[in-house]
């Protein structure tokens, strides 16, 4: 029956909502494949011209060898009808298809998605913002979805890999292309041990500017919730929190400096009733799952020595350089060496742009 599905999806001038359609008439994709034009005319809100056009082009898909070139590329195929498909994709309006996919679904827990939107331009502060968030999620079950773009979506891809959390990343294209190139490498360490990518299109479909909002229905569509990083007042990540409200899911977002431009929108959601989130607690509160926290890390913050604590309140509140801390903690520059290598080693702290250390 796969081949049907594909076959159809391998069509640009179809869309997921036409093959739907047809689908949910006659519950038989074969059926529906092979269909005639008296059948079709039965089908509400199709019209004639697009049945027409359907039956031209139906003429032009050879089935096994588009189910080939998926299944040679090691693509694996989950149609709407198969057990494998989100349930909570399929209570979006509009859900795709057919999901292509990389790597392996199962191995990500679908009961606890989290989906992380935001700006291509992340500021440092956003980036850093999102990585102590996800840290705090460290090593639980939680699944990070986003979109595999450059800035926050490949910062929330990128520290959930770190932190021992599973990801899915949606991508706007065929898995002909890879966008931007710069993440090929992070593509290769999602779907060979982080979790998987997922397309609703055929392998052969290029990244167009039109399909990106699609593309964000389903990133939103798969997660209980949608967290906001960094949103000007006309961007995608705008579009992706209307939807997730439209979906009937929480939304959630990080505040930011008040002096930037992507975190006018922000503010405009936190007004209009979006959760406030400023560690990975308050995601977990807000979707009513359970609060864990690795007891490693409670055991490291408990047993710090004294030095430790005096350099953790030097940093409390933004990142400083060497010559800040010791400055305010007063140590040698061989003790505080020691102690900043230390605490490095045990994931407390960590150094970032321009030789600065701050608090994970």
């Amino acid at each position: 029956m796969k081949k049907y599905w594909v076959g159809l999806s391998s069509l640009e001038e179809l869309g997921s909502n036409f093959i739907l359609k047809l689908y949910e008439h006659f519950f038989d994709i074969e059926k529906a494949f092979n269909a005639g034009r008296d059948e079709l005319l039965q089908i509400e809100g199709l019209s004639l011209k697009k049945i027409e056009n359907f039956l031209k082009l139906r003429d032009k898909i050879k089935l096994d060898a588009a189910l080939s070139r998926v299944e040679e590329n090691n693509i694996h195929v989950v149609t709407f009808e198969d057990e494998e498909y989100p349930n909570l994709l399929k209570e979006i309006s509009n859900p795709p298809a057919v999901l292509y996919v990389k790597g392996n679904l199962k191995r990500c827990n679908l009961n606890k998605t989290v989906a992380v939107v935001g700006s291509r331009r992340a500021s440092t502060n956003g980036k850093m913002a999102l990585e102590k968030i996800i840290k705090d999620l460290a090593n639980t079950d939680l699944c990070i979805v986003s979109g595999l773009a450059a800035g926050i979506d490949s910062t929330a891809h990128n520290c959930a890999l770190q932190n021992n959390l599973k990801t899915i990343g949606v991508i706007a294209s065929g898995f002909d292309f890879t966008y931007p190139e710069s993440n090929r490498e992070l593509y290769k360490m999602i779907s060979n041990e982080g979790g998987a990518i997922l397309s609703e299109y055929y392998p052969t479909f290029e990244p167009l500017k039109f399909r990106f909002p699609e593309r964000n229905r389903i990133v939103t569509g798969i997660s209980y919730g949608t967290l906001v990083v960094e949103a000007a007042l006309k961007s995608g990540a705008l579009i992706s929190a209307n939807l997730t409200l439209e979906q009937g899911r929480e939304l959630m977002c990080v505040p930011g400096l008040i002096t930037n431009p992507n975190t006018e929108g922000i503010y405009k959601l936190l007004k209009n009733g979006a959760t406030l989130v400023t560690e990975g607690a308050d995601i977990l509160n807000a979707l009513g799952w359970e609060v864990k926290q690795p007891e490693q890390q409670k055991l490291d913050l408990i047993n710090l020595e004294n030095e430790e604590s005096m350099i953790l309140s030097a940093i409390e509140i933004e990142p400083k350089s060497f010559d800040c801390i010791q400055n305010e903690t007063k140590l040698s520059t061989d003790d505080l060496l020691t102690n900043l290598t230390t605490l490095e080693l045990k994931g407390i702290i960590k150094q970032v742009e321009g030789d600065r250390y701050t608090k994970v």
